[in-house]
């Protein structure tokens, strides 16, 4: 049809026709070689094939292609000329570019633009020909990994406005190539090292357009020298944050344009300087981290343009003036982490009328939240967003004034005496995302209004005294993420159905309470959690199963949760890897293999058995303890890529064999328990080069001597090796190289020699324990040097080490006290005790002895002492427990012990004391046995002192005052008492296991008697 129309055209117009193809050709050439001109399109070809491009990013530059549709290439619209080059990859994105920058870029000679930030070009320095493009204004090279010194040819490029080498590894010894930069308006060098610039102000300062200064991180330091800025200076945003400024550079307070000043991170040490009263045109103010230590100046509340204040974490101090009011435009106000701001809040704070953020945590602010919370909905009513408040001293009650804040999605008041119940006006705040109001007294129910909350993140009641059934307006929060309530009194029964709405759950933490959750054997949660925290539930007595179904946990307590079950093998092979595992005080059993747990595993008081599993390299604590784990420790300890362990609890299981020596790359291990168990031998020399903070050995069957090796082990605080078989003398080396030990126990092995004097040095001991063994040779009168138990003010109940990490490790120990042995672990700390006793110490009680007036245990007994007991030991007036039984002291009992006003323990049994007992509430309320084997009257024994004779016989020791005539029947009495008495006495002083073997007998038969004596009095 179309070649039948065309054929009818005259043929005149033929010639005109072919000119139309040729026409529409020249017009396509020539508008491509207006889009991407032919030279800048190879120059652009060279730049690729130099550079690495693992993700292919720019697959589209290829040969014949049009350049200006390359990816990161900007033409002009009519000259087709390249002006814009933009290459910046992703922050941390495997996609960056590397390799080399080819010089084929000048022959781009209309680029504007470049930008190659967040590449890594980590072997290369900033190409000098860069200081040739001419044309640029705008440069970023920032966090591509450039090193090196930089090229001052980039002073050259004098339209340049826009300058960013931030985080690189560049080191600058000065800054003279800037000054020729006249129309930079943005320049930022962050990181780069410019100690050595110390003409940093004169160039920057002196910029006739720089409107930016960003120089954070460059290890600035105090330069002595005033600058003075001309008024024609138009610099108005100024980060000096993160250097070494030990003051506030005074060339800083002529630039009266600032707006914006950000400080931080700086050593400020001394008050804040009242000249930036000065810069009135301030609208930001960061001093946060930076060492300050005054009150704040009344010149920083006269800045009424201000919108964001930070004087976070520094050590300011005095109470907040009330001229904070006139901060009128303050949007954005932080004062926390200050610890000495105190007092009341004034209420000037009705004057903040635009506030948005409001920030004192971690103070020591006062008063009656239900006062602030008025003074602020004065005037901030619809602006105020965020409110924290944490870890101050604020009381009072929550009243339904909190609900007027409608804007309010940020509340934190946690740790503050904050008590009475939650109002229900919480439900009127329609935007909160964030409730933190743990850790406070509040007590009542939760209301049901909280299920108004439909935007709702975080909600944290942790730690209060708030009671009732589980709250069913949980179940109304769809956009729950972090419900926490552990540590309340919650109490009933938990229905799946109250779960089923929360589908956004991450974070379920209400461990600590005295609620049950048994949900149907095929219930599936319809959240998909990474931290569940559920110990003190009941969810027993099997194990949960519908922890089957959750793909994502990290986290999981459910610690004391009743459980009696067999370990599943569906749990140990879920497919999540756990960083925090917590099955503890359980019943569970069974045996595995593995456990898949990179940081914290927790598995004592259950029932499993078998050897112990194999754990992943990066794990750091793993604690077993309490259950009947067999077998040897080898293939655990001599794993070498266990190089990041903290902490290994082993105790109270069934594991034999000897310690292996493969302790070398136990580089950071700080807590090492493995008492209760079967293990034999000798502690390896390699585990003292560990150096950990605790060492429990007790109750095995290991022998030999102390390995010198321990005397590295200088961070000791604990060491407990009692209930063994350890052998030779107490090393000196204890005392002069194991200086930080509290807790010494020694207790029960085969020791012998004399203590040494160098144990004398333990400053910090508060525990020593060294009965039962063979030791010989007099007290220590240096035993006085013990500072720590010559005290009587104890400033922290708990004994606690720090860890590689931020939070302390209190210690638990076995003390025998009072002749019992007990638990001691939250009041460790508040406990001093010397017990020597069953051992054959000879010579006299020292008298320095009395100089330890915070000694609440002091035990004697059992050994071969004689003299006088001495009257200093009244002096010790916090004693609760004294035993010096079983002795050969003489002489009376001191009549200063009739100060020792807190005994609740006494026993001076079988020495040969003399004379009265000493008149006091104490010692009057013990038994006769703590006084038998003596020549004592008076009470509580019932032989007077007054009888006839007593006093005579005693002091004239049997002889009569009325003649010298020898009385052959007393005389044949007392050969046939001493030949009886040495016959079977004799023994239980140089025997030692006769000894120990009689006392247990005698206590025995003395507890039947008690027992027959209360039954006889009862009937």
């Amino acid at each position: 049809m179309a070649i039948a129309t065309m054929t009818t055209l005259p043929i005149s117009l033929f010639p005109f026709l072919l000119l139309i193809p040729a026409f529409y050709f020249s017009i396509c050439d020539a508008n491509s070689s207006i889009l991407c001109i032919q030279s800048e399109r190879e120059a652009l070809l060279k730049f690729k094939n130099d550079l690495t491009d693992p993700s292919n990013r720019l697959s589209s530059w290829v040969e014949g292609g049009d350049c200006c549709k390359w990816i990161g290439i900007v033409c002009h619209n009519s000259t087709g000329h390249v002006n814009q080059l933009h290459l910046a990859a992703p922050p941390l994105s495997p996609s960056a570019l590397g390799g080399k920058i080819n010089p084929s870029l000048l022959e781009l000679k209309h680029l504007n633009s470049l930008d190659l930030s967040y590449n890594s070009f980590s072997s290369i320095h900033i190409p000098k020909f860069f200081g040739l493009l001419e044309s640029l204004t705008y440069l970023n090279l920032s966090c591509a990994q450039f090193q090196g010194a930089i090229p001052h040819n980039l002073g050259n490029l004098s339209k340049l406005q826009y300058l960013d080498l931030g985080g690189n590894y560049h080191e600058q010894k000065s800054l003279q190539w800037v000054s020729g930069l006249y129309s930079l308006q943005h320049l930022d060098l962050s990181g780069a090292d410019l100690s050595k610039a110390t003409d940093w102000v004169q160039v920057t300062f002196k910029l006739p357009s720089l409107l930016e200064l960003h120089l954070p991180g460059c290890s600035l330091e105090d330069d002595p020298s005033f600058i003075s800025v001309n008024s024609t200076n138009s610099l108005i945003v100024l980060d000096l944050s993160e250097n070494s400024f030990s003051s506030v550079p005074k060339s800083i307070f002529s630039l009266h344009g600032l707006v914006s000043i950000d400080l931080r991170f700086n050593y400020l040490d001394g008050p804040i300087p009242d000249y930036f009263g000065n810069i009135s045109f301030l609208e930001v103010l960061d001093l946060t981290s930076s060492q300050l230590n005054s009150s704040i100046p009344n010149s920083l509340y006269g800045l009424n343009r201000l919108q964001f204040l930070s004087l976070s974490n520094n050590e300011l101090q005095g109470t907040i003036s009330s001229a904070i009011g006139n901060l009128s435009s303050v949007t954005h106000l932080d004062l926390s982490l200050n610890y000495m701001l105190e007092g009341r809040l004034p209420t000037s704070l009705e004057y903040l009328c635009k506030l948005k953020e409001m920030d004192l945590s971690y103070n020591k602010i006062e008063g009656g939240i239900s006062e602030i919370l008025q003074s602020l909905s004065r005037c901030c009513l619809d602006s105020l967003e965020s409110l924290s408040m944490t870890n101050n001293q604020l009381s009072g009650h929550l009243t339904d004034q909190l609900g007027q804040f409608k804007n309010l999605s940020y509340l934190s008041l946690a740790q503050n005496k904050i008590s009475g119940p939650i109002p229900s006006s919480i439900g009127d705040l329609s935007s909160l995302k964030f409730f933190d109001i743990s850790e406070n007294q509040l007590n009542g129910q939760i209301p049901w209004s909280l299920g108004e909350l439909s935007s709702l993140k975080l909600f944290d009641v942790s730690e209060n005294q708030l009671n009732g059934t589980f709250p069913l307006c949980f179940g109304q929060l769809e956009s729950l993420e972090t419900l926490a309530f552990g540590y309340n009194l919650f109490e009933g029964v938990v229905l799946e159905t109250y779960f089923s709405n929360l589908t956004r759950l991450t974070t379920l933490a209400a461990s600590h309470n005295r609620l049950r959750f048994e949900p149907n054997s095929s219930w599936i949660p319809p959240f998909q959690c990474e931290g569940i925290e559920l110990g003190d539930w009941h969810l027993g007595p099997k194990f949960p199963r519908w922890l089957k179904f959750q793909k994502k946990l990290s986290s999981l307590d459910i610690s004391c949760a009743g459980i009696s079950d067999v370990m599943p093998t569906w749990f140990l092979n879920l497919p999540t890897q756990f960083e925090y595992l917590n099955l503890s005080f359980n019943q569970l059993t069974g045996e595995f293999s593995y456990l898949n747990v990179t940081n914290s595993i927790d598995l004592s008081s259950n029932r499993f058995t078998g050897p112990l599993p194999r754990v992943l390299s990066s794990l750091r604590f793993l604690f077993l303890s309490k259950n009947s784990f067999s077998g040897s420790l080898s293939e655990l300890v001599c794993n070498p890529s266990l190089r990041g362990m903290v902490t290994l609890y082993i105790d109270t299981n069934q594991l034999i064999g000897e310690i292996p020596d493969c302790w070398n790359h136990w580089e950071i291990l700080a807590y090492l328990n493995l008492e209760n168990n079967h293990l034999t031998g000798k502690i390896p020399p390699t585990l003292g080069y560990t150096d950990p903070f605790l060492l429990n050995l007790r109750n095995n069957s290991m022998f030999g001597e102390l390995p010198s090796t321990l005397q590295n082990s200088r961070d000791l605080i604990m060491i407990d090796l009692s209930e063994n078989h350890f052998s030779g003398s107490v090393p000196a080396w204890i005392g002069d190289k194991l200086s930080s030990l509290v807790i010494l126990s020694l207790r029960s092995n085969n020791f012998d020699g004399h203590i040494p004097h160098k144990i004398c040095d333990l400053q910090f001991l508060q525990n020593l324990d060294l009965s039962q063994n063979n030791i010989s040779g007099v007290i220590p009168k240096c035993f006085n040097n013990f500072s720590a138990m010559a005290t009587k003010n104890k400033t922290n109940n708990e004994v606690s080490a720090p860890l590689v990490i931020d939070f302390p490790f209190y210690f638990k120990a076995l003390l025998v006290l009072k002749g019992r042995e007990d638990e001691y672990g939250s009041t460790l700390g508040l406990v001093t005790n010397i017990d020597l006793s069953a051992n054959n110490l000879t010579g006299e009680i020292p008298k320095e002895i009395g100089s330890l007036v915070g000694l609440l245990s002091l035990n004697f007994s059992g050994n071969l002492l004689t003299g006088n007991i001495p009257d200093t030991i009244g002096d010790m007036e916090w004693m609760e427990s004294l035993d010096l039984s079983m002795n050969r002291l003489n002489g009376e009992i001191p009549p200063s012990f009739s100060k020792l006003n807190f005994l609740n323990h006494f026993n001076v049994s079988y020495n040969n004391l003399t004379g009265q007992i000493p008149t006091s509430t104490q010692l009057q309320s013990f038994e006769n046995l703590s006084y038998v084997g003596n020549h004592l009257c008076g009470p509580p024994l019932t032989k007077n002192c007054s009888t006839k004779g007593f006093s005579t016989d005693v002091v004239n020791n049997g002889s009569s005052s009325e003649g010298s005539e020898v009385n052959w029947l007393y005389v044949t009495i007392v050969i046939g008492f001493l030949m009886g008495f040495w016959g079977v006495v004799a023994p239980l002083f140089f025997i030692r296991s006769w000894r120990i073997a009689y006392y247990r007998k005698l206590d025995h038969i003395c507890g039947k008697l008690c027992v027959l004596g209360y039954y006889v009095y009862v009937v």
